[in-house]
């Protein structure tokens, strides 16, 4: 059984520029997550399918880019569930910065 996690992270970009941003980010991901995973990734529309592989886990999770947030939606799997709490605030805390930065400059 899965245990879901919702997360909004609010942007004043626009779809358009939140989408770039993500896209240019998303690469980064796998330093961001301790002891190494494997991320992969594909659009549907203005929605970012990733399943991400790390500690003989598979984690599915979809991020949905609107207008004015990003909904960040993650199913953990079995026994990572116990970590849905703090895995929420770290996506809350760090998930603009991840996600949303602006990696041009």
């Amino acid at each position: 059984m899965s245990q879901p996690i919702d997360v909004d992270i609010p942007h004043q970009l626009g779809k358009a520029e939140a989408r770039r941003r993500l896209e240019t980010n998303i690469g980064s991901l796998e330093r961001h997550i301790p002891g190494g995973a494997a991320v992969a990734n594909r659009w549907d529309g203005d929605t970012l399918h990733l399943t991400i592989h790390a500690m003989g886990q598979a984690v599915e999770s979809q991020i949905d880019v609107r207008d004015a947030l990003v909904h960040c939606r993650v199913l953990l799997p079995g026994m990572l569930g116990l970590f849905a709490g703090p895995i929420a605030a770290a996506l809350k805390s760090q998930g603009s910065n991840l996600l949303l930065e602006d990696k041009r400059a």
